[in-house]
């Protein structure tokens, strides 16, 4: 059983940030680059890819984000790279964010919980991302277990897709906006938190102005997990307009950008650590 972190996630997520850059990279195994990677689409080629990132990167970069669906998609033994995959990046240094985007109710909601965020669990991770779109309160199970188990959350706020907005940007009754009030029940789980809340919102690095037609308020005293630097058009020196404030708190996520550059593991960690260097120099400007 893997002990219990002795700090909450947020405090040991801002010193893996200052201590190897606000930079978050995504194993994102899909087929079009394990082929760009020369591998096979099966499970020899998935553990290839997988396991070299790992070796690459996890002694070295702030957090890595397998995306769960990728290993689900060959079934158990997939999901059994993905638990290599997840306990040798923990054991390396890096912290781990699960890309499940898992949202439920009740007794499904607790179980989807406990087998990311319960460390008794082959999947137990750092940190995991939830869908609140059954309403905030169906997250409840996810936020206590990772209160109690000094894991993290991360919300899904303001995302990138073009669909989101009809969902994120509506409004409700009392004037806000859907995605203004997940950041406001954010803001709330944070409160007195120091150096840095656990529970964390997904915001696009490419929504640029649009953040202001959601009646954003993205100081959440938690972080700010930013999809879209690099392939997605989005780079580090567009942070600053995009956070304001809040940049200090962001953990900006680079897949392509970086796996791209796979299966040399020189090459992967020379671009990780290049953004990680460009995304510093930004939030410092």
């Amino acid at each position: 059983m893997t002990p219990t972190p002795a700090e909450p996630f947020g405090a040991r997520l801002r010193r893996a940030m200052d201590e190897r850059g606000p930079l978050c990279v995504g194993i994102d195994p899909h087929a079009s680059l394990l082929a760009d990677w020369g591998l096979s689409d099966d499970i020899a080629g998935l553990e290839r890819f997988a396991m070299t990132v790992v070796e690459a990167l996890a002694d070295r970069v702030a957090v890595l984000k397998p995306q769960s669906a990728f290993f689900e998609r060959f079934g158990s033994r997939g999901v059994a790279v993905l638990e290599r995959a997840v306990a040798d990046s923990r054991a390396a240094g890096a912290l781990v964010l699960m890309d499940a985007k898992r949202g439920d109710i009740g007794s499904t909601m607790a179980a989807y919980a406990a087998t990311y965020l319960d460390p008794a669990s082959p999947l137990f991770s750092d940190a995991v991302t939830v869908s609140p779109y059954l309403g905030y309160g169906s997250l409840r199970p996810a936020l206590d277990l990772a209160r109690e188990s000094g894991t993290g959350v991360f919300v899904l706020a303001l995302t990138s897709n073009p669909e989101g907005a009809e969902v994120q940007h509506a409004v409700r009754a009392d004037g806000s906006t859907v995605a203004a009030t997940m950041l406001d029940h954010l803001r709330a789980e944070n409160a007195g938190a120091a150096p840095l809340g656990s529970y964390g919102a997904v915001v696009g690095a490419t929504l640029g102005t649009t953040l202001g037609a959601a009646g954003a308020d993205l100081a959440i005293n938690g972080p700010l997990l930013a999809p879209g630097i690099g392939a997605q058009g989005a780079t580090a020196a567009d942070l600053p307009k995009v956070f304001g404030a809040a940049v200090r708190d962001v953990v900006p996520n680079v897949s392509r950008g970086v796996l791209r550059h796979g299966p040399d593991v020189a090459a992967l960690r020379e671009s990780a650590a290049r953004f990680a260097g460009e995304v510093r120099e930004a939030a410092a400007a």
